[in-house]
């Protein structure tokens, strides 16, 4: 029987990647020589740093998550490959890196390419995030 097993550092580098790009990019922002052009673009530029750590912070403190679902995934498809257990993960980047694993545990990596057709793409995402909906409240009259 395969042990299988998500905890080694080559692998939560691997499925963490985002986070550590999105830490190189704020130590890029703060490497900006902004402050030539004005002083208070340095405020700017902290913030955006701050952000940019917050975000990579949210994404590494996630691991014992992204282990559970890992397992998860793995149980739910170790006798019988499901793809529909899969599409819920297909909708972040960060759940694709973890799908690619657990294929790759189970010997499934040609199956990656009928699951990216559930993909949403980032464009679609992001109209969706700022989609303006409206809310009605009836009042009902005694």
């Amino acid at each position: 029987m395969r042990n299988y097993t998500i905890s080694t550092f080559r692998r939560y580098v691997y499925i963490n990647i985002y986070a550590f790009l999105i830490i190189i990019m704020g130590i890029g922002i703060i490497f900006l020589p902004l402050s030539a052009f004005n002083y208070y673009l340095i405020s700017l530029q902290i913030l955006l740093f701050l952000i940019c750590l917050k975000a990579a912070a949210s994404i590494l403190n996630k691991w014992k998550s992204k282990k559970r679902r890992y397992k998860k995934l793995i149980d739910e498809n170790l006798v019988c490959f499901n793809p529909d257990s899969f599409k819920e993960y297909m909708k972040a980047p960060c759940g694709r890196l973890l799908v690619k694993v657990v294929l790759k545990d189970l010997d499934e990596e040609e199956q990656y390419n009928r699951l990216k057709d559930t993909k949403i793409s980032w464009i679609k995402t992001l109209k969706s995030s700022f989609k303006v909906t409206k809310t009605i409240i009836y009042k009902n009259e005694v």
